[in-house]
């Protein structure tokens, strides 16, 4: 497989897992329209290639995960007026993945750094989020008269108990790696240099699975947020009931009977 490179993006496949990194360190990983249509092109290809089961996002350098949108970048394009704005940042999603993108396929954020705005907002719109030890996160966007725009308002509140996801929407406040651990934000802190190791061992974990199960597994768990109980448990049942007929769901039993490793195929 060929790792795709970018201007601001690096996009790498390892074995089954997809590595894109947002390259801007000099701007502390800030996001600008071109790096929003850079990750989404290099998370469409994560999404629709069957080889790879698993991503993880995360930034370049030691100081930054992601600073959140690039201030810069957008007061230039302010100077054009409303639609020199629109027409700038309409192009793909915010970060690629904060609204208008679907994947089952599990996904890692791994926070090196500060994670804020868009940077935070991008990690919540992942599945399992890697902390290192003086990471830095927030949603200061009242602070500049603006608000979280990119599902900071809707996924924030849905991880975290409902009024201290409002303080920190409506303070601007900052919070660090404990405090996001000890809510549930995050799933691990760990020393700076464990952060990828860390993401790399739990996506190579996940792809021990069969990885239709997984991603059947994603959707209950996500769609299911949104419906009753016994709504969830119908979906469940016809999730299982689909992977029930794959070659994966009678290659695992097999594989158990015959005491070896099982080889799933996605299948």
């Amino acid at each position: 497989m060929t790792d795709l490179n970018f201007e601001n993006v690096i996009y790498e496949k390892r074995g089954r897992i997809g590595i894109v990194t947002i390259n801007r360190p000099e701007r502390m990983n800030a996001i600008d329209p071109l790096t929003s249509q850079e990750l989404h092109t290099a998370w469409c290809d994560f999404r629709d290639d069957d080889d790879l089961w698993v991503g993880i996002l995360t930034g370049a350098g030691e100081r930054a995960f992601s600073a959140g949108n690039d201030l810069v970048a957008m007061s230039a394009a302010q100077q054009g007026g409303l639609n020199a704005v629109s027409a700038a940042y309409s192009r793909a999603p915010f970060g690629g993945i904060t609204r208008n993108f679907e994947c089952w396929k599990p996904m890692i954020a791994a926070v090196n750094g500060y994670c804020l705005a868009g940077g935070l907002e991008m990690a919540l719109a992942c599945d399992i989020r890697i902390a290192a030890e003086q990471a830095t996160f927030g949603l200061p966007e009242v602070t500049r008269a603006i608000i979280a725009g990119a599902g900071g308002t809707q996924r924030l509140p849905r991880l975290i108990p409902f009024g201290l996801a409002l303080e920190l929407l409506l303070t601007g406040g900052k919070f660090d790696a404990q405090w996001a651990f000890r809510y549930g934000l995050v799933n691990h802190v760990v020393p700076a240099d464990q952060v990828m190791p860390k993401a790399i061992a739990i996506a190579e974990a996940i792809c021990e699975n069969g990885p239709l199960a997984v991603r059947l597994a994603k959707e209950a768990a996500y769609r299911g947020r949104s419906l009753t109980v016994e709504e969830g448990l119908q979906f469940e049942n016809e999730q299982s009931r689909k992977v029930l007929v794959s070659e994966d769901a009678r290659e695992g039993p097999l594989a158990f009977a015959q005491k070896r490793k099982p080889a799933y195929k996605g299948k």
